[in-house]
Parts: C-alpha cells; structure tokens; sequence
C-alpha cells in the first residue's frame, strides 16, 4: 500500500501553502495498492518532534480521518470530506497544518487498511481511534513531510 502527495516528496519539505504560515489547506493525497480485502481506510497526520515543555509526550496529533471507502484514491488539496474526523490536539475535527515553534519538524500521514469499518464518535481522539483499530489492520503505509516556519 502506498501514501503520496503531488505537493512534497516522502521526506522533503511541505510547501508553506499547507501549514499555519500558508493556507492551512490539507495536502493532495494519493493512495495506491489497497488491499482487495479492505473495509475502511484510516488517515493519521502526527509530529512526533513537539518539545516536551509544550507536550509531554512529543506528539501533536494534526489529522484523524476514520471509514474513508477503501476504493478512494485521492483527497483532493483544502478538501471538504464527509468521513468522520476526530479531534486533533488542537481540539478540533479538522486538519490542522505543521506550525511547529522551535525548528523542523517531521509530519507523518500515515495510511491504514483496516478489516472492518469503525463505530467511533467524533469527539474521539487518536487513542481511542488507535483501541478501535487495534488488530483490524491489513496494511499500512506511511508519507513523511518536514517544514520549519518563516519566523
């Protein structure tokens, strides 16, 4: 299973137009090789590279994305999608662009094939997005963007 964007290649830079100094607009995202046997799709889009004084764990959680159909095969650029969305660490059901406050960090769009179509509500976050998932994944595969702000 494969995860790209026409906008930035697998670890190179993210295009302002994308972040909190841009637009804020979600990247083009292609998806390729699903499984046959998929019943869902998952998108997670995190940065692992948060200082810790501002988030103890060092994760910033920018995208939840949960039951995308299996045969979708874009998200199109500041799209408007229909499939549940979870809060993100800023606390809304919305993607949310790198603005990371120190120096570059690494943002993960992560892809999962799931077995099963999940019954979460959207007030839920990554954890229990990642207990719903938990043993139902077929594939996944994984974009990694960088950016660092114009400060």
């Amino acid at each position: 299973m494969k995860i790209e964007s026409s906008a930035f290649a697998d670890n190179q830079i993210i295009p302002a137009r994308y972040t909190c100094d841009g637009e804020n607009f979600n990247p083009p995202l292609f998806f390729g090789d699903v499984p046959s046997e998929a019943k869902s799709l998952v998108l997670i889009v995190e940065d692992p590279d948060v200082p810790k004084n501002i988030r103890s764990d060092g994760m910033w959680d920018h995208w939840l994305v949960w039951n995308i159909p299996p045969e979708t095969r874009e998200i199109a650029e500041n799209a408007v999608i229909s499939w549940p969305t979870g809060k993100n660490t800023g606390g809304k059901n919305t993607y949310g662009g790198p603005c990371p406050p120190d120096r570059q960090h690494r943002y993960f769009f992560k892809l999962y094939a799931l077995d099963v179509t999940l019954n979460l509500l959207s007030a839920s976050g990554k954890k229990e997005l990642l207990q719903a998932m938990d043993g139902h994944i077929l594939a996944q595969a994984q974009l990694v963007g960088l950016y660092a702000r114009r400060l």
